[in-house]
């Protein structure tokens, strides 16, 4: 029966969906929140990118990191998802402090607990105060939280009425001060601004019972209170004390002087530079006003932005919001463009009304710690006071309301598992938990007490979140993904790379050591989800820029072959399932781990017999348990099944087809038919000398591990032992690249190299070792050379093969002899494409005179050394011709004495090694040999542990230039 839904029950699902969290009905009430409404962002790029992500689909619960996520997969998001929620945890204790500042400095200070009369302890005694305030006013706050969002969206309206009425009050306050300046007396010294903390008068003296006296401003600029022999401070003496207007007013044209930026290292006198002023320089009165901290654009951009970070207050809410879609993009866009214009044009009174000492005067020391926005405004410096107190708190509860929501969605999305337990929520939809440890990471924010430290911290989460929204957005657009249609449309992919290119340059600006310390923490934090293995696939942007990277680098690979200098060996497993589909033979799959070391391609094929319609059920069952099988053995690679009539046609199918474009295997990984003599089913070596044909005729190199189970696991690591390589015939230089590439894995790392080769008696065996060891020296690969001299009759089988052979073997060597200049440009000549490289057969019974193999080669070979080869090889084919006249009863003795002499030779020298490597002679082209070859390789690796029979692909895989 068909259970797929109806269209009409589809489309009633999709049209009645909600992102609400179940069984919260009170958060219907939130609709009318106005997104961001409280703090605009630095530009509008950002904006534009959001908006273009948000309107692409429904955005639940997470806002930002929803969008990233899902736009740039579960590591990205994840990490700047979790930087974002510590920025918004952090930015609710900045707010916290903001508001507990202005409770203790202009509302009530005698609630101070901390007090000091030293002026130098007097900061930290605030801090203390700050600490135990922002602590109480947390608390109060996780508890309007904790009792439902409801009520932090009354409150919210509540504090929006109060900043509203703070800004008209500032606007009214301005244009009243262009015809009707409140009065707002700074006492300068010369043009140095003073502290009217400690100071009774704005004078040097005062008049008392008629008579003039010092006042206090004399004695703290000299060592006595009266006139007479009395020692004054030299700027004192030299400069008058006149008072000046704070605040001029909107006609005064004070702008003019404050157009520019003055910045100031920490310590330095606050001084008016119209003022006048003797040219003398004083000691340093702690009566001046100071510079409490170096200033520069770069700080003040850090402390300044984290009042602009309101873009993501309503993306944070998204699950709460009826139609995330349209509200967000609406509410953000008209709250940026709005808070900008009230920003802006503050930024114009302020410098428009109020002096430039009193707007550097960061503590009010010279306005006897009066708020001068306050005194600025109208009616009453009150409006100001009490709408800056509610508007931080509003924006610490809004804070904490967004936070707890964002881990919520992070900690259900089940990325990082430690944080499953934040995904936990009441029954109306309150995430309990993740407010919890919201509330705790904001006390930290508190305990450090000051928003100067608090501020930069808060710049890096919400700008690196800022550029990861940009780079989604952008990423989106460029790829043209098909589900790529928001309906926002005032979007473009060179906006959000601004946008992008703006955030990153801020980060570096602000600070650049916390944007180290940030990208640091995001980059943990996406290792480690990276680790646990987010199996998560949510379309993103990345795996799209992956299959478009993957696309445009197989096209390249298509161009031509990889040259001799980027040859690896790219591997076809090939595994042998048993009856219950486990894998036979699973050190193969060790062996190729180590072999590759993670590096290249690695497809692991394998076979089952039978009929795809019926056996598709044990095809995926069986690729599960080889995939299970790569992780466990940390192969990398992919993992390829065939369900075929036969085991060899399913072989071949594996040969032929697997890989694409120039991702395709090169080499071919197998074991050995342990037990073949013995079997009554002549199949499974068959199946074998025709794998080996198969892959013969397909140019693939060969690698065939005997004793498979005896090979070392990841975790065995061999101390000390050899690697020995006999290279009899040259195979493209598969033998001396394999033990170089097993030595990179840590099972191998302490091994040493030992290559043993072949000569005839006739040979010098002396220069032969010197000229290998000069061979080894440029392939710069460090082995102990040795020459084992066999009497020509005992090698025939191989002399005989269609191969480059010992003549052509030694001509190699011998061109290593050459000057540079000569190899050189021996190198640039022609290369023979008629390989003689490939290894055929050792018992063929017809002649391949005529066969070549067309494949280009990377040699260095010049023309006159290829036909000085040809004439070694047709002396040799006469040989094999002689051979061939033979009774096959003497070829095959032949043969089996070259094995056992060899097998000799090689026991007697190698028994103790770890791994023994020598050359594969390829299988008869008769196959009544097949059962003889068989037995000739049995013979050949009798008495080794471990054994690598190795058949180049009849290309060069190694070279000596760079």
């Amino acid at each position: 029966m068909d259970t797929r839904p109806k269209v009409s029950s589809l489309l009633s699902r999709m049209a009645n969906y909600t992102n609400l969290t179940q069984g919260a009905k009170e958060h219907e009430e939130a609709e009318n929140i106005t997104e961001g409404k409280k703090k605009p962002t630095k530009t509008m790029l950002t904006a534009i990118s959001m908006s273009a992500i948000a309107t692409n689909g429904v955005v639940p619960a997470g806002g930002s990191y929803f969008m990233i996520s899902r736009a740039l997969g579960p590591e990205f998001g994840g990490a700047v998802g979790l930087c974002f929620y510590l920025g918004t945890t952090f930015a609710a204790a900045m707010y916290i402090l903001g508001a507990i500042e202005i409770f203790l400095v202009y509302i009530v200070p005698r609630a101070a607990i901390f007090r000091s009369d030293d002026a130098l302890k007097e900061s930290a005694a605030m801090l203390n105060n700050m600490r135990v305030y922002g602590t109480a006013f947390l608390v109060l706050m996780v508890l309007v939280v904790f009792i439902g969002v409801r009520y932090v969206n009354k409150f919210a309206s509540l504090f929006l009425a109060c900043v509203i009425v703070s800004i008209l009050a500032i606007y009214a306050g301005a244009i009243k001060s262009s015809f009707a300046p409140p009065h707002f007396p700074v006492c300068m010294l010369g043009n140095r601004t003073l502290s009217s903390r400690h100071i009774d008068v704005c004078s040097k003296t005062k008049e008392s019972n008629n008579m003039t006296v010092p006042s206090k401003l004399w004695g703290f600029f000299c060592n006595s209170s009266q006139f007479f022999n009395v020692t004054c401070d030299e700027y004192f003496v030299h400069n008058n004390v006149t008072s000046i207007q704070g605040i001029p007013g909107l006609a005064s044209g004070i702008i003019t002087e404050n157009l520019w930026g003055n910045y100031l290292p920490k310590g330095e006198i606050i001084e008016k530079p119209s003022a006048k002023s003797s040219d003398v320089l004083g000691s340093l009165n702690h009566e001046y006003v100071l510079v409490d901290i170096t200033t520069s654009f770069t700080l003040l951009v850090g402390i300044f932005f984290p009042s602009v970070t309101g873009i993501m207050a309503g993306s944070n809410r998204s699950g709460d919001l009826k139609d995330a879609q349209k509200s967000i993009p609406i509410g953000t866009i008209l709250a940026i463009l709005t808070t900008s214009f009230v920003y802006l044009s503050n930024v114009v009174l302020f410098g428009a009304c109020i002096e430039g000492v009193v707007l550097r005067d960061k503590f009010g020391d010279a306005v006897k710690g009066n708020l001068v926005v306050g005194t600025l405004s109208w009616p009453s410096p009150w409006v100001i006071v009490i709408g800056s107190f509610f508007s931080t708190c509003g924006a610490g509860l809004q804070s904490l309301t967004g936070a707890p929501r964002l881990l919520q969605a992070i900690a259900k999305d089940n990325i990082i598992p430690f944080l499953r337990v934040f995904g936990h929520s009441k029954a109306n939809g309150e995430p309990t938990w993740a407010l919890l440890l919201t509330a705790a990471i904001a006390e930290l924010g508190i305990l450090i007490a000051s928003l100067d430290l608090v501020a930069p911290i808060l710049s890096m989460f919400f700008l690196m979140c800022y550029l990861f929204v940009n780079l989604a957005c952008a990423l989106q657009t460029l790829l043209r993904t098909p589900n790529w249609r928001p309906r926002f449309r005032y979007y473009h992919w060179a906006l959000s790379f601004m946008g992008m290119s703006i955030c990153l340059a801020l980060m570096f600006i602000s600070s650049w050591y916390y944007a180290i310390v940030a990208m640091v923490i995001a980059g943990m934090i996406y290792k480690y989800i990276e680790y646990q293995g987010a199996e998560k696939e949510w379309g993103d942007g990345i795996r799209g820029l992956s299959l478009s990277a993957a696309r445009f680098a197989l096209l390249r690979l298509e161009e031509g072959p990889p040259h001799t200098k980027n040859w690896r060996p790219q591997l076809l497993v090939l595994l042998k399932l048993d009856e219950d589909l486990h894998v036979k033979h699973p050190r193969l799959l060790t062996f190729a781990s180590q072999l590759k070391a993670g590096k290249g391609l690695t497809i692991v094929g394998s076979v089952i017999v039978g009929n795809f319609l019926e056996n598709y059920g044990e095809a995926l069952a069986a690729e599960q348990t080889i995939k299970h099988l790569m992780e466990a053995e940390k192969v990398k690679g992919f993992c390829q099944l065939v369900v075929a009539a036969k085991l060899r046609e399913g072989i071949s199918h594996l040969i032929q087809s697997c890989g694409l474009g120039g991702m395709k295997h090169n080499t071919v990984v197998m074991g050995w038919p342990n037990g073949w003599r013995q079997s009554e089913d002549a199949r499974a070596w068959k199946t074998f000398i025709g794998t080996v044909r198969v892959t013969t005729a397909a140019h693939l190199a060969l690698l065939v591990a005997k004793n498979i189970s005896f090979f070392p696991s990841n975790v065995e690591q061999f101390s000390e032992g050899n690697i020995d390589v006999w290279w009899i015939v040259h195979d493209g230089g598969m033998l001396m690249l394999l033990p170089f590439l097993l030595k990179q894995h840590k099972v191998w790392r302490k091994c040493s190299i030992r290559i043993f080769t072949v000569a005839q008696l006739e040979d010098n065996s002396i220069q032969m070792k010197k000229d290998l060891a000069t061979f080894l020296y440029h392939l710069r690969i460090e082995a102990e050379v040795e020459v084992v001299e066999m009497h020509d009759s005992d090698i025939s089988a191989y002399t005989y093969e269609r191969t480059l052979m010992m003549e052509q073997r030694s001509q190699m060597l011998r061109h290593m002899r050459l000057s540079k200049t000569e190899r050189d440009r021996e190198a640039q000549l022609v290369k023979d494409r008629n390989s003689m490289l490939r290894l055929t057969s050792i018992g063929s019974d017809e002649d391949e005179e005529t066969e070549t193999y067309q494949e280009k080669v990377h040699m260095t070979w010049t023309k006159d050394k290829y036909m000085a080869s040809r004439g070694q090889k047709a002396k040799s084919m006469e040989g094999f011709q002689d051979l061939l006249n033979m009774r096959p009863d003497q070829s095959n003795v032949r043969r089996m004495h070259t094995a056992v002499k060899l097998n000799e030779v090689i026991v007697n020298k190698s028994h103790e090694a770890k791994l023994v490597l020598l050359n594969m002679p390829g299988p008869p082209r008769n196959p009544e040999g097949d059962e003889n070859y068989m037995e000739f390789l049995e013979v050949l690796t009798e008495g080794l542990e471990r054994v690598l029979l190795v058949r180049g692909g009849g290309s060069e895989v190694i070279t000596i230039y760079s």
